[in-house]
């Protein structure tokens, strides 16, 4: 065992004895630049070290910096959604204001053309039984509003008043099963009463068999009713059917879409009492 420990060491004495003397001659053997052997080899071997130490910087720098820029992008995004969703309130704001804007104006032209006196209100509820067709409106006694005042909108007839309080008002629909108004044929004069079916249709009733009513035509309060102004529209005739007796049945169908009203005008002096004024 000591003769192998011998031999080992001396093995490695002597190699260590040949290094260094290969990097003593490599120190003082110049290259064909005039570099030292020893320093070119030192330097290709440190070199590559640094290159890989440097390769793995740059690759932790980059990811680092991905990185970074991955948080700088998330939160910009969220600003920007943010952002988008404000202006998308806004718009959407903008609108209901536009669409506000436009029915009061066509309600103040309403108004204009007609030449009654009415007053505008905002309709705060529905009816919720499907047997009475009613809305409310936000103008009651305190705003002049009494039973029987017919309540328009630009399109055509909505009802009329029923019950009003203080500060609100029940109108009965024209759609209504209890309703009626008188009406006639606006092409040909043709004279029957309105009545409501109770859903978002209208029949026309006493209408005499020989009268000429087509499919089409308009139909408009007559007046005779006291109730409603006299040319307002109700509605186009749907369907004409011969009633095998005297009257046709006739179906109409309503001008205006009682079911999503948000204005409406209620004149405010009845048809009768509007023509003595003109007349004095």
């Amino acid at each position: 065992m000591a003769l192998t420990d011998i031999r080992q060491r001396g093995g490695i004495l002597f190699g260590a004895v040949v290094l260094a003397h290969i990097i003593l001659i490599s120190a003082q053997v110049n290259s064909r630049s005039g570099v030292p052997v020893l320093e070119t080899v030192t330097f290709g071997v440190f070199a590559e070290v640094q290159r890989a130490a440097a390769a793995v910087f740059n690759g932790v720098r980059r990811t680092w910096n991905g990185y970074l820029d991955l948080r700088g992008v998330r939160a910009e995004n969220d600003v920007l959604k943010h952002q988008l969703d404000s202006l998308q309130v806004q718009l959407q704001q903008q609108r209901i204001l536009a669409e506000r804007s436009q029915q009061l104006q066509r309600l103040l032209q309403l108004r204009d053309q007609a030449g009654l006196s009415t007053t505008a209100a905002d309709v705060i509820g529905v009816g919720a039984s499907p047997d009475f067709q009613t809305v409310t409106i936000n103008k009651g006694t305190n705003d002049g509003i009494k039973p029987d005042m017919a309540v328009i909108s630009p399109a055509g007839v909505v009802g009329r008043i029923v019950t009003p309080s203080r500060r609100a008002a029940k109108v009965q629909l024209l759609i209504d099963r209890n309703a009626a108004a008188g009406a006639l044929v606006e092409r040909t004069r043709v004279q029957g009463v309105v009545l409501g079916a109770g859903e978002s249709i209208l029949r026309m009733e006493y209408v005499a068999e020989l009268g000429d009513v087509k499919s089409g035509d308009t139909v408009v309060t007559s007046g005779v009713d006291g109730i409603y102004p006299k040319g307002f529209v109700i509605g186009r005739v749907d369907k004409v059917e011969r009633g095998g007796g005297a009257y046709k049945t006739i179906t109409v169908r309503p001008m205006v879409d009682l079911r999503s009203l948000e204005t409406v005008l209620v004149v405010l002096v009845p048809p009768a009492a509007a023509a003595v004024q003109g007349a004095e």
